[in-house]
């Protein structure tokens, strides 16, 4: 008779219904194949509303290139801070099955509210041969549409990938090798979204209407919805935790009340369970760490912690509750240089769109393509990286490296950082080549110069690139290197760097606009792009992007990997 560890996962996963997940019946990849497609069509509504969205408020509400630009970026900022609320009630009360399927809803509300203000009488704004004319109502419809869109996307990003990689028990070798594949195939799946939202959907709204175009995304997400449910008895459910914030406020109540204590040199008199599962649910121990002994005070056990039957974790905690903390502490100095590169991408749906409207966008005499649509080349590079990385270049790095995966998680972000300093560069060059056809032959108000678009394709597959190498690598770091109970949470803290990324480039934008139009300037970045200077705002991104680097070389040095107790290093 089979053993219990040979039937059932010993990750501490359960099944939809509550019991002990089994081995052969749920999870693996029969079970993500449903998330896999759950992620297409999400990303397909996401990117299909957001790729032309700094066109649409420009045409439809009148907003000027830098208004439309920090409307974006502010927009997508908050999209990318929203994970925090989803992944501290995935991790904390309602898991992550219950959290993706909540905030579904509100997702699929705020994509019927912007299709409705797209083509609803009365939500419409009205046009004519002078141009739109938005009433503070319909401008209000809108952007009620998009920031519950913003709340429902935030609320499932850091839990879908994190749901994914949970179909794969850690505690098993081969499933453990399976999980690197996923998050490759994952943001593979991604892509193929994206793909048919910056082709089909872009042309749709530019050529039949923003209704249609907004209203196929509508549906798209009602079809991730289906998917999802679709695998529910498939899936394996990590028990959420507990609060997190409250475990970390128990550790820094602790250690102060512990001042003056000094820390044992035997780290074994440091407090910890006998049993073999940690206190906290759904977490292995972790094995104690010499970085940050301030904390390790909220582990030590007194006379009086001793005297107690049952310990108080606001004065005594566990080792493995204070090595979740510093977990948690040693991943802000990589997190803070990731930001960096998420500026850089933000540029795909704002500065690369605005430059691209001034080219000339025909393929052949009839048609033309969106200037939004050149984001299919980043996609592409996309879907042709990721299975190239993960079948050609990983084995190929593997023979040098001796590493499991090839590289590790930090090199590989690091290549990514380096791939997208030279799409700035190739940027930048690409806009003093446009300027100097302009000025050589006086096209400053030609509103379309005789300069194919298509020029614009290696700046976008090189962030393609980067992207398969940073975004990736920075998904797998933060759901490893997170506490087990805290894996919503680092998936989260990564995606951050996205919504902080926007804001500096928000930032960025209002700073350069008002420095460059003193003294009655143009300014870098007017309306009439031909007269400005873009190639300078590029130059500045570079420079800024290179000096991170040289951050994040220093700090991914000094980085140590979290060691699990009782698995090798």
């Amino acid at each position: 008779m089979a053993e219990d560890g040979d039937i059932y996962t010993q990750d501490g996963t359960i099944n939809i219904k509550r019991k002990p997940a089994i081995k052969n019946k749920t999870g693996n990849w029969k079970a993500c194949w449903f998330i896999l497609g759950n992620e297409c069509c999400e990303r397909l509504a996401y990117y299909g509303m957001s790729t032309n969205l700094v066109n649409y408020l420009g045409e439809r509400f009148n907003q000027g290139n830098a208004a439309a630009a920090k409307s974006v970026t502010t927009w997508s900022g908050t999209c990318y801070i929203t994970p925090l609320l989803g992944a501290f009630l995935a991790d904390s009360y309602l898991g992550r099955y219950w959290t993706i399927a909540s905030f579904s809803v509100v997702y699929v509300t705020g994509m019927i509210l912007l299709t409705l203000s797209a083509s609803a009488p009365g939500l419409k704004p009205s046009c004519d041969s002078n141009g739109c004319h938005p009433t503070s109502v319909q401008t209000a419809a809108m952007y009620i549409g998009l920031y519950l869109i913003a709340l429902g996307t935030g609320g499932i990003k850091p839990c879908v990938s994190s749901f994914g990689a949970d179909q794969f028990d850690e505690t098993d070798e081969n499933e453990r090798k399976k999980k690197s594949s996923f998050f490759n195939w994952f943001y593979f799946s991604i892509n193929i979204g994206a793909l048919i939202a910056s082709s089909v959907l872009v042309w749709i709204q530019m050529n039949v209407g923003w209704g249609w175009g907004f209203g196929v995304p509508a549906v798209a997400m009602v079809l991730a919805l289906i998917f999802f449910f679709a695998g529910s008895y498939l899936y394996r459910l990590q028990i959420p935790g507990g609060s997190p914030l409250t475990r970390i406020c128990q550790v820094l109540v602790a250690a102060s009340r512990k001042l003056r204590l000094q820390v044992p040199d035997d780290k074994s008199l440091l407090h910890e369970t006998i049993d073999v599962e940690s206190v906290i649910k759904g977490s292995r121990k972790l094995d104690h760490t010499n970085n940050l002994r301030c904390l390790d005070k909220a582990a030590i056990e007194t006379q009086s912690d001793r005297a107690k039957r049952l310990t108080n974790p606001w004065r005594l905690c566990t080792v493995t509750q204070v090595e979740e903390l510093k977990s948690i502490i040693c991943l802000l100095p990589v997190w803070a240089t990731l930001i960096a590169f998420a500026t850089v991408y933000s540029q795909m749906n704002t500065m690369f769109v605005l430059q691209g409207n001034t080219m000339d966008q025909h393929i052949g005499p009839h048609f033309e393509i969106p200037s939004a649509s050149l984001s299919l080349f980043d996609t592409l590079s996309v879907i042709f990286w990721a299975p190239v990385y993960d079948r050609v270049i990983v084995p190929f790095a593997r023979k040098f490296t001796g590493h499991e995966q090839g590289f590790t998680q930090l090199q590989r972000m690091g290549i990514g950082l380096i791939i997208s300093i030279f799409s700035m560069i190739i940027a930048g060059i690409l806009e003093v080549a446009r300027l100097n056809v302009i000025k050589n032959n006086n096209y400053y108000d030609l509103k379309t110069i005789p300069m194919s678009i298509f020029w614009q394709v290696p700046q976008y597959f090189l962030v393609g690139c980067a992207e398969v190498f940073t975004n990736i690598g920075q998904l797998e770091f933060f759901y490893g290197q997170a506490p087990d109970a805290m894996r919503s949470l680092g998936v989260a803290l990564s995606l951050t760097t996205n919504a902080l990324g926007n804001y500096i480039s928000t930032l960025l934008v209002t700073i350069v606009t008002k420095v460059t139009t003193r003294h009655g300037k143009i300014g870098w970045i007017p309306d009439n792009l031909n007269r400005g200077h873009l190639d300078y705002f590029y130059w500045l991104l570079s420079a800024l992007s290179f000096l991170n680097f040289l951050v994040y070389l220093w700090i991914a040095k000094r980085y140590k990997y979290k060691k699990v107790a009782g698995n090798a290093p």
